[in-house]
């Protein structure tokens, strides 16, 4: 990777746009970065992270965002960071642009827009950029994926923090691995930890499972056999020895006494089935003679029926032939009767209409009604102006009424809000009282709860105090017990091992072979080997005897910390609660709560006394308001009446001289109108009356033509010849029975079949159907005799299936445990296999420091004149698990000794080379990326010019290949030395940069 051009705009502290040119810088090789404190050369190494990964470094990450801006910056200006940069043979283009407040551009205040950046690539063919992606997400996968590293690691190798590295030398082995892990991105050694934990519980969990899931198959398989089997089921528990023998031998035996008894149960339904078929056919037989039987009896008892009823059939036939005769007249006869009704209707209208009339009318005919009418109308219509008057006298009178309604109220509004307003004065004084009263319960309330507090806690270390007296009482007496229980167990031990030090050379001797050599002496022959005397205690009895000495020291100490934890704690409780008796803390503390809650009882009221004040001063408002606007209506309502009596006496003149004779105007409208419908309705009653008397008269001669020619004597013998609907279906329908009835009848009785059952003996088919039922029931109990026998084998054998399965799965997942658990703590480090107590993580993280260590000692012994080198070191930490060492070994001294022995020049160059060699491993795990541009911060101030010179020369070694090196630092002897410089001044309106090459 190779950094050409770097644009700033408006970014930390530069408050314009700002230029460097990389590749004038990278000609020489070495070019330093130098300014004063503060004025932004680490905001230049910022801006190079920014653009490549959008974030600075961890260390500045606060700065994100709205935070990147410049403070001096123009309002107008956004800020922008532009880097141009070669990588893995294509040069690239980064834009970034962070969020920013900008004006807005219509109203006041500011927006703010969101962060944007763009990606380009330069073609070479075509010699122009053209665009990849503007999606932050794209380009950060695009930028990480070419340099194969992520923006810790290029922080670390690319920017390199010398200050970081000199803790790192002075760190111990678990802070080395933080950084250490951050870099080369070991997590997935730590999930292989954690997984192979997860599998060795979830093993242990299955195996656990399969066991319990076995005896819940054991005990299912008991509950389904019940009685048919008389062997117990195994009293067994998960993980006992033999278990799953045991369950499938009991299974088989279960197995086989359900098949004997499904084999009984399948004859027995056998033979039941045969009954039932025997009885069924018998009962059928039985059934149809019986069927025939009552067939011809019925049949012979609906043939004397119809002989008894042939004279009523004759009689219908004649009354049918008849009706369809009369059936030509109907229509005739219906419309005579229709006109005669009509007629029957007008005359009564007639009569009503004229009765209704005045007798001056009472003989006139129609065109006379019709001009009384006229008249009578044309005087109606002049009374519609003396109408509207008459209204309007009403409304007058209503007008009044409400006037008085009105002053009535008024003066009730008066005299009651005089009333309230008279007692204010005492109503506001009682109200500011109750919340003077409230206010001081509350703050009385307050400084009890203050001194509640502490005497509640005073009250439960006491009692904490008295409980843990005891306690410490009852500890204090285990602990002797204990004691003493050890110190025996450790006399009775030392007692048994010297009787069995004594008596070793029987032990020894029991071991002697014939013509072997003896273990203490070397010789093969063993004349007079000593013998065990009564009472030897060998090996075993000794070990016993250790074991409960061991287990007895061990409850003796853990009696020991127990009372001394319980002493603790006890001294902490009588520390609060002092020495006072629990009983008069406990009546201090019931006192003051008493007394809290009466204080807030009488200050809860607070709230509704500040309400009830609000709302009586509304009434206040409300009242003044009421009796002001009553005493305005009451003046306002005079001149108004004086009006409304003026405009009633005039109208009263107007309606005297319409009314006449009648009480009031629409009075006499109401006879006009009545009178005009009366004379209406009369004229149209009697046209009508007139034209249906002469359809009537048309009806009679056209219904006795009709009656006539159907053969009827008078049109009445028509009429009374005619059926109804109802009549006519009920009369065909006792015909069409007849008819019915007589041809099945006759059927029935030519049947040769039903003739000879008939001739047969009666039969019993109550017998028959109830042997026939015995038959059946006896099926339905031998059947579900089978089916529960035959379930009870399904489910067994099923069961026992799951439980062979159970058993054979179960073989492997136990050895899978095993093998998982092993694996497991091997990874964790706590395996005994794991001598140095190292977790897989550490040891692959040893494994790269032991690289970076190698890398850095290449230029550590350059930088020192070959008396420094750099190792690793993977002893254990103390007690603990092995750790990350790093130790220097002295040449001049021949020892080796820890980094933190360097003196601040050591420290520096053995960090740079620890930086550098770090840069190269990182380097080469990333896929080997070339690194043409690096940055090193600080620390040049610690060297002498002799070891500066050693170091600057290794730097020099750097530009190999066309690699550039950017120092960042403040010692002015760099700046004579390296002439290539990057210079950042500081300002009032911000920094800027100056860049000198090094022809200059």
């Amino acid at each position: 990777m190779r950094l050409h051009r770097l644009d700033i705009t408006a970014f930390g502290p530069f408050g314009g746009a700002q230029q460097v040119d990389f590749d004038e810088l990278s000609a020489a090789g070495l070019f330093l970065l130098h300014g004063p404190t503060g004025a932004g050369k680490t905001s230049v190494l910022d801006a190079v992270c920014y653009a490549l990964y959008g974030a600075v470094p961890g260390a500045r990450q606060s700065g994100q965002g709205l935070g990147l801006r410049s403070d001096h910056a123009a309002p107008a200006t956004r800020t922008e960071i532009r880097l141009e940069l070669t990588v893995a043979g294509r040069r690239l283009e980064v834009t970034r642009q962070p969020p920013w407040e900008r004006a807005k551009k219509r109203g006041t205040g500011t927006t703010t827009e969101k962060a944007q950046s763009w990606l380009r690539e330069y073609d070479s063919s075509a010699g122009s950029w053209k665009d990849l992606s503007r999606s932050h997400q794209e380009i950060g996968e695009e930028i990480t994926q070419l340099l194969g590293m992520s923006r810790e690691q290029f922080c670390q190798v690319v920017l390199l923090p010398q200050g970081d590295f000199a803790r790192f030398l002075r760190a111990d082995a678990e802070a080395r691995g933080k950084l250490l892990g951050r870099l080369f991105d070991t997590h997935r050694f730590a999930e292989v930890e954690k997984r192979l934990a997860e599998r060795r519980r979830a093993a242990e969990a299955e195996v656990r499972a399969g066991d319990a899931a076995l005896l819940a198959d054991a005990h299912r398989m008991h509950q389904e056999a019940g009685a048919t089997v008389e062997e117990p089921l195994p009293d067994l528990a998960p993980g006992d020895p033999g278990l799953a023998e045991s369950v499938l031998s009991w299974a088989a035996v279960a197995r086989s006494a359900a098949r004997e008894g499904l084999t009984i149960a399948h004859c027995a339904r056998r033979a039941a089935e045969s009954a039932q078929a025997a009885a069924d056919r018998a009962l059928d037989d039985v059934r149809e003679v019986d069927r025939l039987q009552r067939r011809f009896t019925e049949a012979q008892e609906r043939a004397a029926r119809l002989e008894e009823r042939a004279g009523a059939h004759r009689d219908d036939r004649t009354r049918m032939e008849r009706a369809r005769k009369a059936e030509a007249v109907a229509p005739a006869l219906d419309l005579r009767d229709s006109v005669e009704a009509e007629h029957r209707r007008a005359a009564a209208e007639e009569t009503r209409a004229r009765a209704a009339l005045p007798e001056a009318f009472a003989g006139a005919g129609a065109p006379g009604l019709v001009a009384a009418a006229r008249k009578a109308a044309e005087e109606l219509g002049g009374l519609e102006s003396a109408r509207r008057a008459e209204r309007r006298l009403g409304e007058l009178g209503a007008e009044r009424a409400l006037l008085d309604r009105q002053e009535r109220a008024d003066e009730d509004v008066l005299l009651d809000a005089e009333s309230w307003l008279a007692g204010w004065e005492d109503t506001r004084a009682g109200v500011e009282a109750r919340i003077d009263r409230a206010q001081q319960a509350a703050a009385r309330a307050e400084q009890l709860a203050v001194q509640r507090e502490p005497a509640f806690k005073r009250l439960a270390a006491a009692r904490l105090r008295d409980e843990l007296a005891q306690d410490t009482e009852n500890a204090h007496a285990l602990s002797l017990a204990a004691r003493e229980h050890a110190t025996e167990a450790h006399a009775r031990w030392l007692d048994l091992k010297e009787q069995r030090l004594q008596g070793i050379a029987a032990e020894l001797a029991a071991g002697l072979v014939a013509g072997e050599s003896c273990a203490v002496c070397g010789a093969t022959e063993h004349p007079a080997p000593a013998r065990k005397i009564a009472g030897h205690v060998d090996r075993e009895t000794e070990e016993r005897a250790l074991a409960v000495h061991r287990e007895a020291d061990e409850e003796r100490a853990e009696a020991e910390r127990r009372l001394g934890v319980v002493r603790e704690a006890l001294a902490a409780a009588t520390a609060e609660a002092s020495d006072a008796p629990t009983d008069r803390l406990a009546e201090q503390a019931e006192e003051l709560e008493r007394l809290h809650s009466e204080a807030r009882a009488v200050a809860s009221g607070l709230h509704a006394a500040r309400e009830a004040r609000e709302q009586t001063e509304r009434e206040h408002e409300r009242r003044l308001t009421a009796q002001q606007e009553a005493a305005r209506r009451v003046a306002s309502r005079a001149s108004l009446r004086d009006s409304l009596d003026r405009e009633r006496a005039t109208l009263e003149g107007e309606l005297e001289q319409a009314r006449g004779t009648a009480g009031s105007v629409s009075e006499r409208a109401v006879e006009l109108e009545r009178q005009v419908g009366l004379l209406s309705e009369a004229a149209e009653r009697v046209r009508t009356a007139e034209d249906i008397t002469r359809r009537l008269k048309e009806a009679d001669a056209r219904l006795s033509d009709a009656a006539f020619r159907a053969g009827f004597e008078t049109p009445q013998a028509a009429a009374a010849a005619l059926l109804d609907d109802a009549a006519h279906h009920d009369l065909q329908r006792r015909l069409d029975a007849w008819q019915l009835e007589e041809s099945a009848v006759h059927a029935v009785l030519a049947e040769a079949d039903t003739a000879a059952a008939a001739r047969r003996p009666s039969v019993d088919l109550r017998a028959a159907e109830r042997t026939a039922e015995s038959a059946a029931r006896r099926l339905r109990d031998t059947a579900s005799t089978q089916d529960a026998a035959t379930r009870r084998c399904a489910e067994l054998d099923a069961l026992s299936t799951r439980a062979t399965r159970g058993v054979h799965r179960l073989a492997p997942l136990r050895e899978e445990y095993d093998r998982v658990a092993r694996l497991a703590g091997l990874a964790a480090g706590t395996s005994a296999d794991n001598e140095r107590k190292m977790r897989l993580e550490s040891y692959v993280l040893a494994a790269r420091l032991e690289q970076v260590a190698a890398a850095a000692t290449v230029r550590l012994q350059r930088m020192s004149s070959g008396r420094y080198t750099l190792v690793h070191s993977d002893d254990r930490a103390g007690r603990g698990r092995s750790g990350l060492g790093l130790h220097v070994v002295d040449a001049w001294t021949g020892r080796e000794r820890d980094t933190a022995t360097l003196s601040g020049g050591e420290t520096f160059f053995a960090s740079l080379a620890l930086a550098l060699g770090l840069a190269d491993v990182v380097t080469d795990e990333a896929g080997g990326v070339r690194l043409d541009t690096l940055f090193i911060d600080e620390g040049f101030g610690s060297l002498d010019d002799q070891t500066l010179d050693e170091v600057l020369d290794v730097l020099d070694s750097l530009r190999e290949r066309d690699r550039s090196v950017g120092i960042v630092s403040h010692v002015a002897d760099l700046r004579r030395r390296i002439h290539a410089q990057l210079e950042v001044v500081k300002g009032r309106t911000g920094s800027v940069v100056r860049q000198r090459g090094a022809e200059a």
